[in-house]
């Protein structure tokens, strides 16, 4: 952990981000505790660094460009796919082409990218909301957010309401 924070004030990401990156931790811990083989490592290294992209841009390739920075310092594959496919609760490959991305999937596909990116959907600056936030936000933020919306319930359903009592 200490390494990862380290490398965030290396590549001199701004400190509100930072403090976000921590926050998206500590949540992302707590979801994992439903789930007796997530990997709490990777589930840390790629919540602190999810934004590190955000060090180059705060615009949507912002994921891309973490990964091209996390990549320099000798990440794995599994923490850049982390990166990679935070956004959100996912892009698809057409959502990715009409944003201006490279042509891919940034859907998350491992139980690990679900928990980071989830986390990440659940946190407003540093402080933890609830998905009605997120869903209220979304609606006031993207163009027909029907899918993306969706794709948030189903990820809430599968790591948070399906432990609930």
């Amino acid at each position: 952990m200490n390494r990862e924070i380290e490398l965030l004030k290396k590549e001199n990401t701004p400190q509100n981000v930072i403090e976000h990156s921590k926050a998206v931790c500590l949540k992302a811990m707590k979801i994992a505790a439903n789930f007796e083989n997530a990997n709490r490592e990777l589930i840390c290294k790629g919540s602190l660094l999810h934004d590190i992209g955000r060090s180059r841009t705060h615009g949507i390739t912002h994921a891309v460009r973490g990964v091209e920075v996390a990549r320099e310092y000798g990440y794995g594959e599994d923490v850049l796919n982390i990166i990679e496919r935070h956004i959100g609760a996912g892009i698809t490959e057409s959502e990715a082409k009409k944003l201006g991305l490279p042509e891919k999937s940034y859907v998350p596909q491992t139980l690990e990218e679900k928990i980071v990116a989830h986390a990440d959907n659940l946190i407003s600056g540093s402080e933890e909301v609830d998905i009605d936030f997120v869903i209220e936000k979304w609606k006031r933020r993207i163009d027909e957010p029907e899918d993306n919306i969706k794709r948030l319930i189903e990820l809430d359903n599968e790591l948070i309401k399906a432990f609930e009592e």
